[in-house]
């Protein structure tokens, strides 16, 4: 064998042994990053279906060491975790519809060529997604529209995005025109070319402003905090949770006893106890779970509207 053939396959031998150490250090690495990852959402699981008293004493790793569905049978029972379920669903689901329809057709509006200040219009619009007016004139706002206090302000100014505004108008934009030009000429009204038209050619782009809306509305609980802290019938699941996860950062004091005493007297449980710790954990998951089903149903739309939507004219 030549010294040269020599030299080339003692090069590939170390080209294979370099790929294969570089390939077992990546996967330890991802491995680990997925073990980082994945523990805590498995260990708030573990205690979720935990005993509340038990899960006191901690040390609770990969499985419940006392199992029940207690903290699950309390949560649902309760009157003030049951509603503040219901809020969080019906506003998600009305803010995403509703931010859906309006970001389009202000989308729509602001991507024809023959409205005239249509730029000036997009300027001021970005402008206001950097600066704005801040926390303390935005309250007085909402004072002074009546909506303190009111499901409104869940709704009302959650109408349009600006960011899933750039978005949607870049995707309408990549558009051929004579698709708009050839419903016209058979006589449809802008709207009717909304709907029927724009509408089922945007889906990916949909989608994806559907799913940041849908993200951002299940939870937020900061506007409940400013707004609606007052009015017990509106506080959100996410604002509920924050208020436990307040509680439990002192369980020793009387007011985490309370609360959990409240809970379990609502469950109508003797036997086994609920304890700010593991009335968090449930909640948690509860917040979590719908997300996690939402999200993979609209990911391959997600990529594609990113893609598309996120070139620059």
């Amino acid at each position: 064998m030549s010294d040269e053939k020599i030299s080339y396959v003692a090069a590939k031998r170390r080209t294979a042994a370099f790929d294969s150490l570089f390939n077992l250090v990546n996967f330890v690495v991802l491995g680990l990053l997925v073990v980082v990852t994945v523990y805590p959402f498995w260990n708030t699981i573990a205690v979720s279906f935990n005993d509340g008293l038990d899960s006191i004493r901690g040390g609770i790793k990969l499985w419940p060491r006392v199992f029940t569905w207690q903290n699950y049978k309390a949560l649902f029972t309760t009157d003030q975790i049951a509603h503040a379920f219901v809020i969080s669903v019906s506003r998600t689901v009305l803010q995403t519809v509703l931010n859906v329809f309006c970001t389009g057709m202000l989308a729509y509006a602001l991507s024809r060529k023959e409205f005239v200040i249509r730029k000036p219009l997009t300027a001021i619009l970005v402008v206001s997604m950097y600066i704005n007016a801040g926390l303390i004139p935005g309250y007085m706002l909402i004072k002074r529209l009546g909506m303190l206090n009111s499901y409104a302000v869940y709704i009302v100014p959650c109408l349009v995005d600006i960011f899933n505004f750039i978005l949607v108008r870049t995707y309408i934009n990549g558009m051929p025109d004579s698709f708009v030009e050839s419903a016209r000429i058979d006589g449809a009204n802008e709207f009717r070319i909304f709907m029927q038209i724009i509408m089922p050619l945007i889906v990916p782009s949909i989608a994806m402003t559907a799913l940041f809306v849908a993200v951002g509305a299940w939870n937020s609980w900061f506007d409940t905090y400013l707004y609606c802290s007052g009015k017990t019938n509106l506080h959100s699941l996410q604002y509920v949770l924050m208020q436990f996860l307040q509680s439990s950062q002192n369980q020793s004091s009387s007011a985490a006893d309370a609360n959990a005493m409240a809970i379990a007297a609502a469950s109508g449980s003797g036997s086994a106890m609920v304890t700010p710790v593991s009335i968090r954990a449930s909640i948690t998951m509860v917040a979590t779970v719908p997300i996690l089903v939402v999200y993979p149903a609209l990911q391959k739309y997600f990529v594609v509207g990113m893609t598309i939507g996120g070139v620059k004219e």
